[in-house]
């Protein structure tokens, strides 16, 4: 028996033997990812069959290196319940792909299936979470890494085995309509999720991917999309390499610490350099710094538009290889490759590094071992009900209460509250509150808004419901009817906010980004290639706010968004403000269940709110010029600061303790840590939850630093009138920062520690870094 087939011989054996054998054809299809997935199948009068474009495919490189897709749902690909995969009927599919791969290929290699997992898995059936700025809003790590395991073991009980996680994007420009994608504004903060991802779904070491119940991650973008020049989607990042190192750099470096089986490079260039080009990046800081040896895909079409720096697809394809691009999505250029090699373009040595690399991830997964998938378990796996119920949670915690004038919430009892009037867009659209990269659904599945309110009202109160106006839409129809609505009820909910819903028949590039065109109206205002220049809500909404306002009803408004708009009308002409992002498919019952007091709002911003498109870049932080910095015509500090939500119940803070009040560079090199140490008290009625969040802001240290960086927190429940004493340690992670050499490293300088339960609202010590 060849060697690559026997389970007993060590991996990297397997791997060199079977490259071996390879023919250079061979060894080019293992890097190609070129098929879109629901045009390897069609459904006919017998059920599922394959399609010549997938068995052509498979012929073209003598196998295939991956799929992507195959159970990708939603109006781009055009696959819905009467022409796609069901849970169902997944497992007997991916069986089918694979066995016509390993049985009509002459090394017998299996393929990888990859799916999108940007929050839960895209496919129908597939079970979906809230959006990552949700996501990133419960401060809650731990919650996320349950939640990712259980969308791991959806996706592995099908048959896939790549799971495509947005992860590593920092939103430090709003109007980018990926926003939703971003976990947060912060390096530190979206580094702890990046490692709750790949710990849930891949599990604790490399070994784990070869579960049943585990998936290997892809982590996307590599990097820094989150700072396009102008918002616009793929636009340049104006930046240098500190903030590369210090902003854009360490969620990466976080999920490949986790184990991390793969990186996406972004669309993106870098001072002049396109990602899939940049081989300072993808080899330099990746592989040779950081000892990565996992595999770098290559985002849809992204390798084509390097032609326009090469003037030819071989060239095109030979720059993204040597750059440290290994396996390609969708695009022309890699499918040359061979023809690059022929032609002196690229060497067969780094073909055979790359093919090694997506060999090495097949080993991993044990698919040349158990290729094929049992064929009942999807049915077991899918649609649990305890992943429903962490879902709920997710929905619950990611909710941030802005403002609650007089504490009119929670909403009182039947006998004060006899009729509510719920008002506005999203008051009663599903989708609406799902996000971009989402999956057709069954009829029946989830909860709206409206549909919380009136499971989580007291019985006897009376719920009516009109629409109002669109998104976007600037038709005056609903107005009227709306505020006859609001006089005639006790209180007024306004659901106001964007939509990243996609519509069947709508217009979407090569790589599924939605085309809107110039000044379009379209309801759809966020997403993959929806960019905003106004952040204000679109359409008549703050028109219908200030008229339902103007009737004298309290007003509490839910926003349902999927990026930081600017609220500053809206705040004032509203008692009560919920920020409730995109909260997925149990969005509506856990807002309901908060607006009526069934929960206590524990949400905290992972991204500060501005107060106008022209007051950008508002993130909390930002470099520290050492006086102040304001404009004529508006407040500079954001609406709602980074860190900031209200709960229902109220927390009191002791002063910061440190363990010592000066430590030297050199004991922080040997490892040294300093403890910081604060009481918190709930002196409210209610049990509620608290985020400590610990600041640094660090002076006289030989650059310019930043406003505040955050480095620890942890969320805390407190009982009514108890106290918690909460700890971090701080030790050369913490208290280093890449100096004028650009080395990581502890440097003399003032370091004052900041503990709150805000960005804007902490005690502070000062802290010596002695030489």
């Amino acid at each position: 028996m060849e060697k690559y087939k026997m389970s007993s011989v060590p991996v990297e054996e397997r791997v060199q033997d079977l490259l071996s054998r390879m023919t250079l054809q061979e060894k080019v299809g293992q890097l190609n990812q070129r098929m879109y997935g629901w045009d390897a199948y069609v459904r006919n009068d017998e059920g599922i069959a394959l399609t010549e474009a997938f068995k052509q495919e498979v012929a073209f490189g003598g196998g295939m290196g991956a799929l992507y897709g195959l159970f990708r749902s939603d109006p781009w690909s055009g696959v819905n319940y009467e022409n796609g995969i069901t849970a169902a009927e997944s497992v007997e599919t991916a069986n089918m792909v694979q066995r016509y791969v390993i049985e009509n290929t002459r090394l017998g290699i299996p393929v990888l299936l990859s799916e999108e997992c940007p929050h839960g898995h895209q496919a129908l059936d597939g079970t979906l979470l809230p959006v990552n700025l949700a996501v990133g809003s419960t401060w809650n790590p731990v919650l996320m890494q349950q939640a990712y395991s259980h969308a791991a073991a959806e996706i592995r009980s099908r048959g896939a085995h790549i799971g495509l996680v947005s992860a590593l994007d920092i939103l430090q420009e709003p109007r980018w309509g990926r926003s939703e994608e971003c976990f947060s504004e912060d390096p530190h903060l979206a580094a702890r999720f990046t490692e709750a991802v790949v710990r849930g779904m891949q599990g604790e070491t490399l070994d784990d991917m070869a579960s049943p119940n585990k998936v290997a991650v892809v982590l996307k973008h590599l990097c820094a999309q989150g700072a396009a020049q102008g918002g616009r989607n793929a636009g340049p990042a104006v930046i240098g390499q500190r903030e590369l190192r210090e902003i854009h750099l360490p969620a990466a470096r976080a999920g490949m610490a986790a184990g991390a089986a793969g990186f996406m490079a972004a669309y993106n260039e870098i001072d002049g350099i396109p990602c899939h080009a940049n081989r300072e990046l993808l080899t330099g800081i990746l592989r040779e710094e950081w000892k990565f040896d996992g595999i770098v895909m290559a985002d849809g079409c992204a390798v084509d538009r390097l032609l326009a720096l090469t003037g030819s697809h071989e060239s095109a394809a030979a720059l993204a290889l040597s750059s440290g691009v290994d396996l390609s999505l969708w695009d022309t250029a890699f499918s040359t490759l061979e023809s690059a090699v022929k032609q002196g373009l690229v060497s067969e040595a780094l073909i055979d590094q790359a093919v090694s690399r997506v060999l090495l991830l097949k080993f991993r997964l044990g698919l040349f071992d158990r290729p094929y998938s049992e064929k009942m378990r999807a049915i077991s796996v899918v649609g649990r009900p305890e992943f429903q119920q962490i879902n709920l949670q997710v929905a619950r915690e990611s909710a941030v209460l802005l403002k609650n004038e007089g504490n009119l919430l929670p909403l009182g009892e039947s006998g004060r509250l006899r009729r509510i009037a719920v008002i506005g867009p999203n008051a009663d659209r599903l989708y609406n509150q799902l996000g971009d990269y989402t999956s057709v659904q069954r009829k029946g599945t989830g909860t709206t808004v409206l549909q919380g309110i009136r499971m989580c009202a007291p019985q006897g109160v009376e719920v009516v419901h009109v629409w109002g106006c669109g998104i976007r839409d600037t038709s005056t129809a609903g107005l009227d009817e709306a505020v006859e609505a609001a006089k005639g009820a006790d209180v007024a909910i306004l659901v106001l906010g964007g939509s990243s819903a996609r519509q069947f028949g709508g217009e979407f590039d090569s790589n599924g980004a939605a085309i809107i065109s110039e000044g379009s109206p379209s309801e759809m205002d966020c997403g993959e290639g929806v960019d905003l220049a106004e952040l204000s809500l679109g359409g008549l909404q703050q028109q219908l706010a200030e008229a339902v306002a103007e009737t004298g009803t309290p007003v509490v408004t839910v926003i349902i968004q999927g990026r930081p708009h600017a609220l500053s009308s809206i705040a004032e002409s509203s008692s009560a403000l919920l920020c409730g992002w995109y909260p997925g498919t149990e969005g509506g019952r856990a807002i309901g269940e908060i607006l009526f007091g069934h929960v206590n709002p524990s949400g905290r911003l992972p991204v500060s709110l501005p107060r106008s498109s022209a007051q950008l870049p508002v993130y909390y932080n930002q470099k520290d010029p050492g006086r102040p910095r304001t404009y004529v015509d508006m407040p500079s500090a954001a609406l709602y600061p980074f860190g900031y939500g209200l709960s229902y119940t109220t927390f009191e803070y002791g002063q910061v303790v440190l363990s010592e009040h000066e430590i030297s560079t050199a004991a922080l090199e040997e490892g040294k840590r300093i403890t910081a140490t604060v009481s918190v008290k709930n002196t409210g009625e209610l049990s509620g939850a608290e985020t400590v969040q610990l600041y640094i802001r660090a002076s006289e240290s030989g650059i310019t630093r930043r406003l505040a960086e955050l480095k620890a927190f942890r969320k805390i429940e407190i009982p009514p009138g108890e106290r918690r004493t909460v700890s971090f340690s701080l030790g050369i992670e913490e208290l280093g920062f890449w100096n004028r050499e650009m080395k990581f490293t502890a440097e003399p300088c003032q370091v004052a520690v900041q503990i709150g339960g805000s960005s804007k609202d902490t005690a502070s010590v000062k802290l010596q870094v002695t030489g």
